[in-house]
């Protein structure tokens, strides 16, 4: 005689199809990026190491300043390095608008705080979910000097131009070790028969040797961006 438990899909079954079905309404709900109106969001990707008073620290918390005047949000992890000169520079450059300084972190045993610059904070438990916050929230990037991190976080955002789940977002390296790594691309990727990688997809990235260069490219797509929003308003309203 069969028992019912015999005839019930095992646990593990049930999870896994479970979760499957998790992860279907979180792609869905994936495909919308956050309403932001006029607002421009330029995430900063950094290494976390650095100190105040280091040359890299000042310009990437003059840049954030540059752009906060410019009406800009400042996205970083929330955490020390040069995630904090950025947002310091958002609170420098725009301080009567606290909300223009976020910080995206992930739960980590020695980061227990952000940084004293972070004035809309979101926390993650997992690596994945963070890193896609940064792709729905973010209208550009700028990637400075980093390590393991600040380089996973880049190249996820140069795969998801490269298949078009993002779009019309800059991705700016500045600094020699990013120039490198898009030669050393070229190098590996370009060479083999057949290529490991189109041509297009290492022009993705725009390498420059300085924040005043990066300011430059980011004020072109900003001023692009607000020109778009009166066409997109008045679409929306017909």
């Amino acid at each position: 005689m069969l028992c019912m438990s015999d005839l019930q899909p095992p646990v593990e079954e049930i999870v896994e199809t479970s979760l499957r079905s998790l992860w279907d309404v979180v792609n869905q709900l994936a495909r919308l990026r956050p309403p932001g109106g006029d607002e421009y969001r330029v995430t900063i990707f950094g290494s976390a190491r650095t100190r105040p008073g280091d040359p890299v620290y000042q310009h990437v918390r003059d840049l954030a300043r540059e752009l906060a005047t410019r009406g800009c949000t400042i996205v970083t992890g929330g955490g020390p390095g040069l995630m904090q000169a950025a947002n310091e520079g958002a609170q420098l450059g725009a301080p009567d608008n606290p909300r223009n300084s976020i910080g995206i972190r992930v739960e980590l045993p020695f980061e227990q705080s952000a940084n004293p610059f972070v004035e809309q904070a979101y926390t993650h438990r997992t690596f994945f979910s963070r890193l896609h916050h940064f792709a729905r929230l973010s209208n550009a990037f700028v990637v400075v000097d980093g390590g393991i991190g600040t380089t996973l976080e880049s190249l996820m955002i140069w795969q998801l131009l490269q298949v078009r789940h993002l779009e019309n977002v800059p991705l700016v390296f500045v600094g020699p070790m990013w120039r490198g790594l898009v030669t050393w691309a070229r190098e590996h990727m370009l060479k083999p028969t057949p290529p490991l990688a189109n041509c297009a997809d290492l022009d993705i990235p725009t390498c420059v040797d300085s924040v005043a260069e990066a300011l430059a490219i980011l004020e072109r797509s900003l001023a692009a961006h607000r020109s778009a929003r009166p066409a997109a308003a008045h679409l929306a309203a017909r």
